[in-house]
């Protein structure tokens, strides 16, 4: 009896934690509905609006933000291309191959994730600007500064998962290195690679401060930078940044809910010992 009701109160208190978490959500998506007159003053803590309406995001949709949209897609697709091409090397090679200083180097990497980006933002758009790339696609590739050190650690983890025997049966057989790598060692870590690839996607797509510093050019903005200049001179169009919000957020759901069980098994995975 006393084992069903800490079972209960327990129930209870992970779906009132879910709510405070998902809260936010939900009100700045019931905000994005609200006319303007109902966003501030007596209504502001309304939950639903008297009159809802679309216009925000009737407004947004006349603006950059289709743009904005598909440069976020350009970038962090072609970002997880190469970031999960270039991990699942480099994973393999610390994973596998026998050389002096392969924990170091691997610490190293995951050590690089931890920089502040605001220190490495100077000097790499000084180097930007003396190659000219500036307002380009050509941000993609700093952009393995956030996103290569947890794929190579995912994909280590995965690689250390597959038998060696595997590896030696496929060296008898007169395979070499890079084909034992592409037929047998890839599909077998398919689950770390895809999640890799999805961690990869969802960290590139909500990026702000590269993007706003390597690409000023309201044409090259990201969604997530696009949302910062839904302002006039002397206010702030809440209604729309709430829209926008709701609209580039709508992306990387929908990769979550249908691939969580992915997400969920390579995250868990490697983290079992058999």
């Amino acid at each position: 009896m006393i084992n069903k009701k800490a079972e209960r109160l327990f129930g209870a208190a992970i779906v009132l934690y879910l709510l405070i978490i998902i809260f936010p959500f939900i009100w700045v998506f019931l905000t994005s509905l609200k006319p303007e007159s109902e966003i501030w003053g007596a209504g502001a803590f309304k939950i639903l609006a008297d009159q809802p309406t679309f216009e925000h995001y009737e407004a947004l949709f006349r603006g950059n933000i289709l743009n904005a949209l598909k440069n976020s897609l350009i970038i962090s697709t072609i970002t997880t291309t190469y970031v999960t091409m270039v991990a699942a090397i480099a994973a393999y090679a610390i994973a596998r191959l026998k050389f002096v200083g392969k924990r170091l180097i691997l610490a190293i990497v995951l050590a690089t994730s931890m920089f502040p980006q605001i220190t490495v933002v100077g000097p790499i758009y000084q180097l930007f600007v003396k190659l000219n790339w500036t307002n380009s696609y050509f941000i993609s590739l700093p952009y393995s500064m956030i996103a290569l050190p947890v794929a190579i650690y995912i994909l280590v983890i995965h690689f250390n998962k597959v038998p060696k025997e595997m590896e030696e049966s496929a060296k008898i057989d007169g395979a070499s290195k890079m084909k034992t790598f592409t037929d047998i060692i890839l599909p077998l870590a398919l689950p770390g690679i895809f999640t890799a690839a999805i961690i990869t996607f969802i960290s590139v797509w909500n990026e702000f401060l590269l993007a706003l510093t390597l690409n000023p050019d309201s044409s090259y903005h990201t969604a997530t930078v696009a949302i910062t200049f839904l302002r006039g001179q002397f206010q702030i169009f809440w209604g729309q940044v709430t829209a926008a919000t709701v609209v580039v957020t709508i992306p990387t759901l929908i990769i979550v809910i249908l691939f969580q069980r992915q997400i969920i098994s390579g995250l868990t995975s490697g983290a079992v010992k058999e």
